[in-house]
């Protein structure tokens, strides 16, 4: 007799479902967990702002952002917005009542200097970084400094300076380093935790890559399949997809960084060699039968 149409079988097929399903769906949430702490503390440290210097009334109040860090170029971006209060300052702050100047600190690119009742405009300006080399790219590090000197009418005068950071692909940690007078950070910079974890995520997708098409190889080779065409043609396109995927690393590193000697580079060396191996087999056994018959 055929089963009745109401068999449980569906029932227990999904019943069986059940131990793969819940690791799975534990995963995801913790993986979602684990990126929501990392967004939210990174977001937390690009809404910082650090204040050091002065806080008499009168006072010229310097707002510096770092825009952009050029790691192979070894230089900063840093937008300036300088506002003199209190009798310093006219028109609400917008224009000093005497020539100001601002001198910056030795790894500043050049000094800025305001006339005289001109409204003040943003000015950027280049910083000099130490330390450290983009070869070592995920995980190079940096320092430099970043100071303000007040000059009015002749007479120096306290500065405040309200530090922030608006690059997404450094981390950046200030250490204040200042007198009464003056204000001056000390910046520690390093690779932001999302690039991070994306460099490593990219290492391990290489060898990850890398071992399936050896795998692959290897399973061609000893079972003497012959030239598959398909095969070939997935091995191939993982070679150069390969190249493809390393470019889209954030910062664009250089060719010779810790990415391609950890990874890159070796996986390509695999990947071009198994396919050397398995068309050498597949010729071999494709010819096997020619020779056999002549024979």
């Amino acid at each position: 007799m055929t089963p009745p149409p109401d068999s449980p079988r569906p029932r227990r097929f999904k019943a069986s479902l059940l131990p793969i399903l819940i690791p799975i769906a534990v995963l995801i949430v913790v993986a979602v967990g684990v990126g929501s702490w990392l967004q939210y503390r990174e977001r937390q440290e690009i809404d910082t702002v650090h204040t050091v210097g002065s806080g008499v009334a009168d006072r010229v109040d310097v707002e510096a952002t770092v825009q952009r860090v050029d790691a192979a170029a070894r230089e900063l971006l840093l937008r300036v917005r300088v506002t003199p209060l209190g009798s310093l300052g006219e028109a609400g702050g917008t224009a000093p009542v005497a020539d100001l100047g601002l001198q910056t600190s030795t790894q500043t690119l050049g000094d800025l200097t305001f006339e005289a009742h001109e409204r003040l405009a943003t000015k950027d300006v280049k910083v000099a970084i130490t330390g450290g080399s983009i070869s070592d790219y995920p995980f190079d590090a940096y320092e430099t400094e970043i100071g303000f000197w007040a000059v009015l009418g002749g007479e120096q005068v306290p500065v405040r300076m309200r530090f922030s950071s608006n690059d997404t692909l450094f981390a950046v940690f200030p250490t204040p380093t200042t007198s009464a007078e003056e204000a001056v950070l000390a910046l520690d910079l390093t690779r932001s935790a999302s690039l991070l974890v994306f460099a490593v995520f990219m290492m391990v997708v290489m060898w990850a890559l890398a071992a399936s098409v050896l795998i692959g190889a290897w399973y061609l080779t000893t079972r003497k399949q012959g030239l598959l065409w398909p095969a070939l043609a997935w091995m191939a396109a993982t070679l150069f997809a390969l190249s493809a995927f390393r470019n889209t690393a954030p910062g664009t590193p250089p060719i010779g960084c810790v990415l391609d000697w950890f990874a890159f580079l070796w996986a390509e060396t695999v990947i071009a060699l198994c396919l050397i191996a398995v068309v050498l087999a597949g010729v071999r056994t494709a010819l096997a039968p020619d020779t056999a018959a002549r024979t």
